[in-house]
């Protein structure tokens, strides 16, 4: 399964997290900052560090990985 991915591109990086995929309710309570950087259903793209959102992404990758283990792929 995957859940996963940085991507290093030219210009910016890009994360995709599944689990905001499979499980969009996972969205709900992140930051409008944060939903900026969405492109399609599951990437964020950061053209620079921005270490407060870099927080947030990290609980919302922790959030997802307990989802993960708790409903189906444990």
């Amino acid at each position: 399964m995957f859940f996963g991915a940085a991507q290093v591109k030219k210009n910016y990086v890009s994360f995709y997290l599944m689990p905001v995929y499979i499980y969009p309710d996972l969205l709900k309570n992140i930051s409008p900052e944060l939903k900026k950087h969405m492109q399609g259903k599951s990437c964020f793209n950061f053209k620079k560090v921005e270490k407060t959102l870099f927080e947030e992404l990290s609980q919302l990758t922790k959030h997802g990985f307990e989802r993960f283990m708790k409903e189906e792929y444990s």
